[in-house]
């Protein structure tokens, strides 16, 4: 497990949000973050989501809630909610492959990914300068090069590299640090039509050094590192999970 990685109780006393943690990669990260002592809370788009998540064995968050980060008043409210903030990991997001190149699904998703980001970012500033605490965006392998059938998609993430760039620069004077992960190309609910399609799976495969689809505990150490004291000197880093895809 990965959490044999780390030392136990690496997080212990701290608090973290992550946000579309009640699935995917967000819900490793944050289940991972709780096994290592942080109080965690995971939102998730719906209550349903959310209750969902409660339900499933295995959830060691102490909480999970409904949040739409389309919706600037609810993202500030959830951040006033919490006593306070060392970790903000940011994962919610959708694809809407075709779809995209209307211009109001293409809004749509940059309102969730990249826009939704940024209101959890602001939001979360004032807390995480108490604590000098990190945030940890998601970008993706899209961050990179182009996908034309997510044109929205696509330039959400490269949107999400260029922010953590810039906020890792604004907010440093603060103590806080800004990173992201670039998952590459990841088993879950998002890439299922890509995996289910031998004729798209098999470039995938065929391009990835390791030659697998990965998973989200793959992603997961990545993301524990960047939250983690290890990472104390490292801001404004978009880090690569992709089993050696960029490298061919």
């Amino acid at each position: 497990m990965i959490t044999g990685t780390f030392q136990e109780g690496l997080l212990r006393g701290k608090r973290a949000l992550v946000s579309g943690g009640t699935s995917g990669i967000g819900a490793a990260i944050g289940n991972v973050l709780a096994e290592l002592g942080a109080a965690v809370t995971v939102t998730g788009p719906t209550t349903e989501d959310a209750q969902r998540a409660l339900n499933t064995s295995g959830f060691w968050p102490e909480r999970a809630i409904a949040l739409d980060v389309r919706d600037s008043a609810a993202v500030a409210a959830a951040i006033a909610a919490l006593p306070s903030l060392d970790i903000l990991v940011n994962c919610a997001g959708v694809i809407r492959r075709d779809d995209e190149h209307d211009p109001d699904v293409f809004d749509e998703v940059i309102d969730v990914n990249l826009s939704g980001t940024m209101r959890l970012c602001a939001a979360a500033r004032q807390l995480l300068a108490k604590t000098a605490g990190c945030i940890v965006n998601t970008a993706s392998m899209l961050s990179f090069f182009g996908g034309a059938r997510v044109p929205a998609y696509s330039a959400s993430k490269g949107g999400i590299a260029q922010l953590t760039k810039s906020l890792a620069l604004a907010y440093a004077a603060e103590g806080i640090r800004v990173n992201a992960i670039a998952p590459g190309w990841i088993a879950t609910a998002l890439t299922a039509p890509l995996r289910d399609d031998a004729q798209r799976s098999a470039p995938i495969l065929s391009r990835t050094a390791l030659g697998r689809w990965g998973t989200p505990e793959d992603v997961v150490g990545a993301a524990v590192f960047l939250c983690s004291p290890a990472a104390a000197f490292i801001t404004g880093v978009i880090l690569p999970v992709d089993g050696g895809y960029l490298a061919a």
